[in-house]
């Protein structure tokens, strides 16, 4: 299997290096979600992941909740909410929304508040290896002790601060170093949540959250990392400066995916535009099935833009795949699929490309019905397009989510409610 590793621009060969294959994808901050961003990239990684157990491959799959920073803080005041009590509300409507549309559930789903003392473990590796310094009860990231920084982003140094701005660096801190130094530790503020720490009261960063749950889940170099885009920097850029200098393990991931941003009207569907879609809308007028064909529509590396002409498309697919699960074939020679399996494996195969895949879904549709209406037996047939349909996350004939959906986020529930 080919896919596009960030890191180094190119599309490689990617082959397990275990029995297990390990995968982190960076989750929700829990508030204004889901919006069809999120489930763009929440549905094209279960795709992969689908694929993969397709293949017969074991995966260990790790998602977080960013339950705890800037944003959120900053929305709980504006909505006059308790952090903690937003944040559960608003993962519980995530939950849902992915449960509907049949999204495979991470084997691990931390909330960053869960690991606080192994976040602070990992600053103490930080500013022992000497790429760190606590002034003023915060603890700092210090880029220039970190000559690679940049390695996955390629974006030049002089070019850094600027964007860095745009999502969320603090440039006039006083007590930085660097206006690009980030913080591990973020000294507690009055009215703020705090944990206690060696530097005092205070709450992790946002990069240090992410690192460490992922090599404390999934080991010190992990195969498959992932996120939408706008991660690569400084969010992504920094995880590998943290984890690569606090372990001493390199690398920290092998391949570096990421899905494009989602535009509304030609500009990027995101919070703070205030131009978000969401699914729950969504979903009042068109089936989960539609929803994932729609979005599957799009290669993950492409920038798309909503539009209701490719939804109709997408629910008269919907309702094809069905058609062709429910006709009725008679006793003739049974239809071959092995052409159809072959091109949709190969355009799997090649950096996940399932708007081709969905085309061969397709054709295998109107294969089955004609097929039928010839009275052959269409039943392994039928099997085929089933088990294909599957690694979209379509339920096609069935009511309800799958059984391991359903059971798997209801675990997961348990701790937000």
């Amino acid at each position: 299997m080919k896919l596009y590793n960030a890191l180094t621009q190119s599309i490689e060969t990617f082959a397990p290096q275990k029995e297990l294959i390990t995968i982190y994808v960076c989750g929700i901050t829990p508030y204004d979600t889901t919006h069809l961003g999120h489930a763009f990239t929440y549905t094209a990684f279960d795709v992969l992941i689908r694929y993969l157990e397709h293949l017969n491959y074991q995966v260990r799959y790790v998602q977080n909740v960013t339950d705890i920073d800037d944003d959120i803080l900053r929305k709980a005041s504006e909505v006059g909410e308790d952090w903690q009590t937003l944040g559960n509300r608003w993962t519980v409507h995530f939950i849902e929304d992915m449960q509907t549309l049949n999204v495979r559930p991470p084997d691990h789903f931390p909330r960053a508040t869960d690991v606080i003392s192994a976040i602070i473990e990992a600053v103490q590796k930080l500013l022992a290896a000497g790429v760190a310094y606590e002034a003023g009860g915060n603890v700092y990231f210090h880029i220039a002790a970190w000559p690679e920084y940049g390695k996955l982003s390629h974006i030049p140094r002089d070019d850094m601060l600027a964007i860095a701005n745009e999502r969320g660096n603090k440039p006039d801190d006083p007590y930085k170093r660097h206006p690009l130094d980030f913080v591990l530790w973020q000294a507690q503020a009055p009215g703020e949540p705090a944990w206690p720490s060696p530097w005092g009261p205070g709450r992790p960063g946002w990069h240090i959250e992410c690192s460490t749950m992922s090599t404390n889940l999934l080991g010190s170099t992990i195969d498959l990392h992932g996120g939408g885009a706008d991660l690569i920097f400084p969010h992504h850029e920094s995880e590998i400066a943290q984890a690569e200098c606090a372990i001493g393990q390199r690398p920290f991931v092998r391949f570096w995916l990421h899905t494009a941003m989602v535009e509304y009207q030609g500009e990027k569907m995101s919070k703070s535009l205030g131009n978000l879609v969401m699914i729950r809308d969504l979903l009042k007028e068109w089936s989960p099935d539609a929803l994932r064909l729609y979005l599957a529509s799009h290669h993950y590396r492409s920038s798309w833009s909503y539009n209701l002409e490719g939804l109709e498309r997408a629910e008269r697919l919907a309702q094809k795949l069905k058609a062709a699960l429910t006709a009725a074939g008679g006793a003739g020679p049974v239809r071959d699929s092995a052409s159809t399996q072959t091109a949709f494996t190969q355009a799997m195969e090649q950096d996940l490309d399932t708007p081709t895949a969905l085309a061969e879904l397709g054709q295998l549709a109107e294969k089955v019905v004609t097929a039928a209406q010839a009275g052959q037996n269409v039943q392994s047939i039928q099997a085929t397009l089933r088990a294909l349909g599957q690694i979209f996350g379509l339920r096609l004939v069935a009511q309800k989510p799958e059984e391991r959906v359903s059971a798997g986020w209801n675990e997961h529930l348990k701790r937000f409610t």
